[in-house]
């Protein structure tokens, strides 16, 4: 048997990682901006993430939600802290996808509704709603497509106004910061103007924070910039720094029934424990302020190129769009100077690095991306 082909792959086999350095099968070191698509939120092989991981293992690492599980408790608790969303009710799953969905299933079992509106460049998962929402026909399936899903421009508040005024809309699901779309910023505005008119129409705000929340940005939430709450966030990625966690926190509006939503593995021991280290090493080590700063740093200093079109994002979610001509950037820098980047098509490189990243090390990309530039 082989691999189903479906993924373009570097040939470069890495065995090691240690914060945000990692290194491949012949000992070569690299600088890891990506986090394996910005999964590692606390670094690599992070040792109190390690020790969480190994206690639990020694107790139990799986059973379903048939029975008790004290860590789900303690990890609502804590999340509900560290996020200020302490009102909010956590139900725990296993990836960004299943998260969207099942948010979007929710919306509609609470309004009894069916319309979606999401957004061009929207990018919010693989499964059959998700994908749905999604703005790539290409990896929508014909069984996928819905009449239930409406796209709107991004950004563009009429076209919004006028989308709730000709339907029955049921949820909005918006990314703060989208990924996939080329690190495109949310505005403070258009956040509030969706939770103005989810509130008239009594349709149900999602966040998909699934890339672009758990700190990334500088606050743990992205929409937390516009200074109004969703009624449903999603998360996975950043959520177990490399174990499969998802997740969605829920408003106290809408009330659970048995039955309801379901998983088999998720919230299970092992998950929990990932997600309460994460947590805890966010908490400990202020990586939210570390991500202003050291992303704040980037930021500012990309600017300064020339040859850069435009800088977008927050925190240590940043997006450096280049022209046509400097396409051959990213793998120059992942095989002239070893250092991991993300993409956004055509031609913007995704940094989305570990929340602990250095100063240090974000100088070190610095280097090595103007001497890229000037080759």
């Amino acid at each position: 048997m082989k691999l189903f082909d479906v993924y373009p792959i570097n040939p470069i086999n890495i065995v090691k990682g240690v914060g945000s350095l990692v290194y491949d099968d012949k000992g070569q070191e690299y600088l890891d901006l990506y986090g394996g698509h910005a999964v590692i939120s606390i670094g690599h092989t992070n040792p109190h993430y390690v020790k969480r991981l190994e206690d639990q293992l020694h107790q139990i690492g799986f059973y379903s939600n048939s029975i008790e599980i004290p860590l789900q408790k303690q990890l609502a608790e804590k999340l509900g802290h560290v996020s200020g969303k302490e009102d909010y009710q956590l139900f725990l799953c296993n990836s960004g996808a299943e998260a969207n969905e099942n948010a979007l299933k929710l919306a509609s079992f609470y309004n009894g509704k069916k319309k979606v509106i999401a957004f061009t460049g929207a990018f919010h998962g693989r499964t059959s709603l998700a994908v749905a929402v999604t703005d790539n026909p290409k990896i929508v399936a014909p069984v996928n497509e819905t009449e239930n899903a409406i796209f709107l421009p991004w950004k563009d508040e009429a076209a919004l106004e006028k989308a709730f005024t000709e339907n029955e809309i049921s949820s909005v699901i918006i990314e703060g910061i989208q990924g996939v779309g080329g690190i495109q910023v949310a505005p403070e505005s258009f956040l509030q103007k969706i939770r103005t008119l989810c509130d008239t129409h009594n349709a149900v705000f999602i966040a998909d924070s699934v890339q672009c929340g758990y700190g990334r940005t500088g606050k743990f939430f992205s929409h937390d910039f516009a200074g109004v709450n969703a009624d449903i966030y999603t998360m996975a990625k950043g959520m177990g720094n490399g174990f499969p966690v998802g997740g969605i926190i829920i408003s106290p509006k809408i009330q659970p029934a048995y039955g309801m939503l379901g998983t088999t593995f998720g919230g299970n021991h092992l998950a929990c424990a990932a997600g309460l280290a994460v947590l805890e090493v966010i908490e400990r080590d202020n990586l939210l302020q570390n991500a202003t700063e050291v992303g704040g740093y980037l930021i500012t200093e990309i600017k300064k190129f020339k040859q850069v079109k435009e800088v977008r994002g927050r925190g240590l979610m940043i997006g450096i769009e280049l022209p046509a001509e400097l396409a051959h950037v990213k793998k120059g820098l992942l095989f002239k100077h070893h250092i991991f980047t993300g993409e956004a098509k055509p031609n913007v490189i995704r940094l989305l690095p570990a929340l602990n990243l250095t100063k240090a090390h974000a100088d070190r990309f610095l280097e090595s991306f103007t001497k890229v530039l000037n080759q």
